[in-house]
């Protein structure tokens, strides 16, 4: 069974807003400083308040956590340090019983080398799942078959001696590449994702997925000419031979259609992938075919804004390049950060953060918080001897670090913040004291009430969760766009400056909500939202608003 082609119109995550929880620094349940499912589901309450619709958990599959579990030696299983099958069951009956949605990440580029299957490839070489993986002999003087780059460092290929060849792994050798060019590997995981389809999961967010097909003839990558010796190494070539590949594009058609299968009464299930290319690229992820029809991805991840420039010329012609290269049909998404990028609050500051979660949140599309951010969490310094993140053990200093923005998330102001009665297992933010959620819920000018009032007239507001965008510009500091839907007009401005300026041929207007009202841009004195129809004043450094003109 497959879809037409593109989501219906009331498909959920059309209008929704996705909530990533990183689950070993989201909440403990039993104490031992690593987050699970009990904890997550002791905070469902929280989404709900919140006022997002469904959560993405990174991966909670069974695992030597090599990299934290995406490294998978079972795919059908619960990692015992996140709970059971039977309390995974539980979370997912009480998330939809509150009306959240439930998105897994799916780990399919590769296993882990303790999962069953890679044990047997590497048996020998006629191992009836040798083929399962990438195995290439050795050039003439032993090296490895190419000069591709591990994403982390050194070469991709690691040499097994037992057999005489090198398998290939795209990250650490702890996770060998999958050989999805094998129709047997692909059938596996399209059985893997039917499995949680079945128990009831809303979709899947895929990792790293313009990695699966790798270039038959293994040919050499090319140097990259931009590349200095202060960026990571794996940078040093261009992946033309190893990732993004034109085969690809059926397998994601493929994957579509399992997911699509199990479009039910129970709701339409999401496709989302992880894709870090050039737009021009990223957006054929849609997969339109000769007719028009989207046959790939629902949303390719749009990661522009983790990379923006926050000056309103750049973000203006960021959101017109975007909104211009989309397919027609093609549904956007937007995102501030996740679990391998710097946090928003430390890449702009606190000011900005607040105008960010108002531009994120009023864009036109599906948009992504990435745990935390909402009551403005930092990045955190990690000690030497806390680090975890292999990306970083294996290339110190090349800005690969991890660690800090997957820090726990901070509830409370008591020891542990809330997250544990234990040792967390990286350092809680120094400011975990004053800025954490119980504070911001007392407090109606915190972020988290920022948030939450932002979350709140989107819901309401057709427009903003429903509309079409307009007139998207940039006059000096102040970014503005409208948002249409039938008969009602919503005007959105954000000054990026740090002195006041005039809106930008300001019509008559009802300001619905203002980042002045809230710390994270608050420095001036300025009223709450005007409940007359009036002129609106001009814009104080920093702030935001949402106005309604029509």
């Amino acid at each position: 069974m497959s879809d037409a082609g593109t989501a219906g119109p009331d498909a959920w995550w059309r209008y929704g807003v996705v909530y990533q929880v990183y689950p070993r620094s989201f909440q403990d349940g039993n104490g031992d400083g690593v987050g699970d499912l009990a904890g997550i589901r002791e905070r469902l309450d929280y989404f709900v308040d919140l006022g997002v619709d469904a959560i993405w958990i990174s991966p909670i599959f069974r695992s030597p956590m090599a990299d934290f579990g995406y490294d998978v030696a079972d795919y059908c299983d619960i990692d015992p340090l996140f709970g059971t099958l039977a309390q995974f069951d539980d979370l997912l009956a009480d998330a939809h019983a509150r009306g959240l949605k439930l998105i897994l990440d799916f780990v399919p580029n590769h296993t882990s080398a303790d999962h069953p299957w890679f044990i047997e490839s590497r048996r020998s070489r006629d191992s009836a799942l040798r083929d399962y993986y990438l195995w290439r002999d050795p050039t003439a003087d032993g090296g490895p078959p190419n000069n591709w780059r591990s994403n982390f460092g050194g070469s991709a290929w690691t040499f097994d001696a037992t057999s005489g060849q090198y398998y290939y792994h795209a990250f650490l050798p702890e996770q060998p590449d999958l050989n999805w060019c094998n129709p047997a590997v692909r059938e596996q995981m399209f059985e893997v994702m039917r499995f949680w389809l079945r128990r009831g999961v809303d979709g899947f967010r895929v990792d790293v997925i313009w990695h699966l097909i790798k270039d038959q003839e293994f040919r050499d990558n090319p140097l990259n000419p931009d590349w200095g010796a202060d960026h990571p190494e794996s940078h040093a070539l261009l992946p033309v031979y190893s990732a993004d590949r034109p085969e690809l594009m059926a397998i994601i058609r493929q994957m579509r259609e399992v997911v699509s299968a199990f479009d039910t009464g129970q709701g339409s299930r999401i496709l989302i992938g992880e894709i870090y290319l050039p737009l021009e690229r990223l957006v054929a992820y849609y997969g339109p075919d000769e007719t028009g029809a989207l046959l790939g991805v629902h949303l390719p991840f749009n990661f522009l804004l983790i990379g923006a420039h926050w000056q309103a010329g750049s973000l203006a012609a960021l959101i017109n390049r975007y909104e211009g290269a989309l397919p027609p049909g093609g549904w956007p998404n937007w995102v501030l950060g996740n679990h391998d990028k710097p946090r928003i609050a430390s890449r702009v500051g606190e000011r900005l953060a607040a105008l960010a979660a108002m531009l994120l949140l009023t864009l036109r599309g599906t948009p992504t918080i990435y745990y935390g951010d909402e009551i403005g969490m930092s990045d955190v310094e990690i000690p030497r001897d806390r680090i975890r993140d292999p990306a970083e053990l294996r290339e110190p200093g090349k800005g690969q670090g991890r660690d800090p923005q997957r820090t726990p998330m901070q509830w409370s102001d008591c020891p542990g913040a809330g997250f544990t009665s234990g040792t967390p297992w990286l350092p809680l933010g120094p400011d975990y004291r004053h800025r954490n959620v119980e504070n911001a819920v007392a407090d109606p000018q915190s972020m988290l009430a920022l948030h939450r009032e932002l979350l709140s007239l989107r819901r309401r507001e057709a427009a903003l969760h429903a509309g079409e965008i307009e007139a998207v510009r940039a006059d000096g500091d102040c970014l503005s766009f409208e948002r249409i839907h039938g008969g009602s007009r919503l005007r959105v401005e954000l000054n990026f400056g740090d002195q006041p300026v005039a809106a930008v041929a300001a019509p008559l207007g009802e300001v619905l909500l203002t980042t002045a009202r809230f710390d994270g841009a608050a420095i001036c004195d300025v009223a709450p939202a005007q409940a007359a129809v009036e002129r609106p004043g001009p814009l104080q450094p920093f702030e935001g608003r949402v106005l309604r003109i029509g």
